[in-house]
């Protein structure tokens, strides 16, 4: 049951009073904002300075977010790698103590995503010192160049309105701003792409060329399987005048080549084959996750040691799917629309149904089938995730900035009103907040708090859920300040404490409540007796010696 209290009513009340002040200084309000809508310049740094503003004003409320899922680990892993100027590690000889989640350890130590994301967070790293500032600094450009998108579609009054709305949803308050997944980096390829394309069919611009090929260079690099159907996508736009339009095709693909070269590069230095991905060798070495199948986990049998019960882990938790059916593509189809609310704020539901009255003009026709084409061509991957659909993030504030222009005046006011009356309620409500305590951030102070260089085993209960997964390092691991590592018995781990005798050993169950970081000490452990002979066959020499 929802129950409202007191910082509820000041929040509504400040919404209303939002409300209240835009209808009432609307003669002097629109005026300006139709004179600001036409100083592009100016719109595009005004909408990528807010959604920083508005994220930093939120630090003493909402630190800067610690990576938690093994997909932020694995793309900064790509950014650590990169600053030390290479696209590959070297392997450790003791790699099988630091085994994880989508990180290659052999032939070349790495993580199996592609760069794009990893080059945003060493970008931050290397100005700021910080790879949240990434983040911050693509969400930026994302909201800035979706006001740059929509001029080449719609009104500048439109365009204005709809990097508002990109600030509203993918701002401050929106998950990709408070992670390291990524989106708002395929987010920015696609408004190049997108904005390129009326623009290039309108003036045929060796520049505008130019900017579809970085477009479609960065998403190469972030998100290479749906770029198949982002390049669809382009070929239906520009077909039927492709011979006036040559020469801005020809630049858009001379820019996108580099992008092509440098993934080749990367499957070479990290898998030893220009064509082979690290996700693919990744899946030949562990197979498919289990949660890519929708299949649980079972449990290892206890009698294994450490050791092996991870290699039973990792064995059966990556599983090949079955056969793909029509019944279970559906069935996929259908539980993934739910998702696509991320891209719309709720005010606007009640209009999209509106956009459909501009399928008379082809352009429209052609972002309908665009955005079929993704959903039809993203539904054949077993896994999902909004960030999948980034590249299409500006195609959906066009189809909202479209239907509100298909309304009247008054009701397409009316919306926008509760659009920017549902952001300050929420946004108001994050001052309220009390953040649940992070606990890696909680293990990670312990361990700064304590002198030298420090070597962490992990040990998980039998009850562990797979994917809470901890052990994840550094590119350098040696020179790390902190090494984790699987606890895989004390016999094995003598070994990398002979490695490391300098380092501070250490004992983390994450699975205690809260996770329990103790100093390491050597177990001895008791060797099992032997079973007893087999009466009904002879005894063998070895068996009595």
């Amino acid at each position: 049951m929802f129950i409202f209290g007191p910082s509820d009513l000041l929040e509504l009340t400040l919404a209303a009073l939002l409300v209240l002040m835009a209808i009432i200084s609307r003669p002097w309000i629109v005026p300006a904002a139709r004179r600001l809508a036409r100083k592009t310049g100016w719109c595009m740094l005004l909408l990528a300075l807010l959604p920083v503003a508005l994220r930093l004003a939120l630090l003493p409320h909402h630190p800067v977010p610690s990576p938690d899922v093994y997909d932020e680990f694995g793309h900064l892993l790509v950014a650590d790698t990169l600053l030390h100027f290479r696209l590959a590690n070297p392997p450790h000889p003791l790699h099988q103590f630091f085994e994880t989640f989508f990180v290659l350890q052999t032939p070349a130590y790495a993580s199996i995503y592609p760069i794009g994301q990893g080059l945003v967070l060493a970008i931050g790293r290397a100005i700021f010192g910080l790879p949240w500032a990434g983040v911050l600094l693509s969400t930026a450009v994302l909201c800035s160049l979706c006001y740059w998108m929509l001029r080449g579609w719609t009104t500048p009054e439109w365009a204005l309105l709809g990097g508002v709305l990109a600030v509203i949803e993918f701002g401050p308050l929106s998950a990709w701003m408070d992670s390291y997944w990524g989106g708002s980096l395929a987010g920015v390829a696609g408004c190049l792409v997108f904005g390129a394309l009326p623009r290039i069919r309108a003036s045929g611009r060796l520049r505008d060329g130019a900017l579809l090929g970085l477009g479609l260079a960065l998403h190469w690099l972030t998100r290479p399987y749906e770029t198949i159907f982002l390049g669809v996508a382009v070929l239906l736009f520009l077909l039927p005048s492709w011979r006036a339009l040559a020469k801005p095709a020809a630049a858009a693909a001379i820019v996108l080549l580099p992008a092509v070269g440098l993934s080749l590069l990367q499957n070479k230095r990290i898998t030893n084959s220009w064509t082979i991905l690290p996700y693919a060798l990744s899946r030949f070495q562990y197979g498919v996750p289990a949660a890519f199948t929708w299949q649980t986990n079972p449990q290892p049998h206890q009698d294994l040691t450490r050791e092996q019960q991870f290699q039973y882990k990792m064995q059966t938790s990556f599983r090949a799917s079955g056969p793909e059916t029509i019944a279970t593509y559906l069935q996929r189809l259908e539980y993934r629309v739910r998702f696509y609310r991320f891209f719309f704020i709720p005010p606007l539901y009640v209009v999209l149904p509106f956009f459909f009255l501009k399928l008379g003009d082809f352009r429209f026709v052609w972002a309908t089938l665009t955005l079929l084409l993704f959903a039809l061509g993203v539904n054949f991957y077993p896994f999902f995730e909004v960030h999948y659909l980034g590249a299409l993030t500006c195609l959906f504030l066009l189809v909202s900035v479209t239907a509100l222009d298909r309304l009247n005046h008054d009701a397409s006011r009316l919306v926008v009103y509760l659009c920017l009356a549902h952001f300050v309620f929420f946004y108001s409500r994050s001052f309220f907040d009390r953040p649940a305590p992070d606990r890696r951030a909680t293990v990670n102070r312990q361990l700064a708090q304590a002198p030298g260089q420090q070597l962490v085993f992990v040990r998980y209960w039998p009850q562990h859920i797979f994917q809470d997964e901890w052990v994840y390092n550094a590119a350098d691991i040696d020179h790390a300040s902190i090494v984790w590592a699987r606890d895989l018995g004390s016999s094995e781990d003598q070994k990398l404490l002979r490695y490391y005798p300098g380092r501070t050993a250490w004992l983390l169950e994450p699975d205690a409540t809260p996770p329990k970081l103790s100093p390491y000490h050597v177990e001895v452990e008791q060797p099992k007796p032997a079973p007893p002979p087999n009466k009904s066959q002879p005894l063998r020499f070895e068996q009595v010696h």
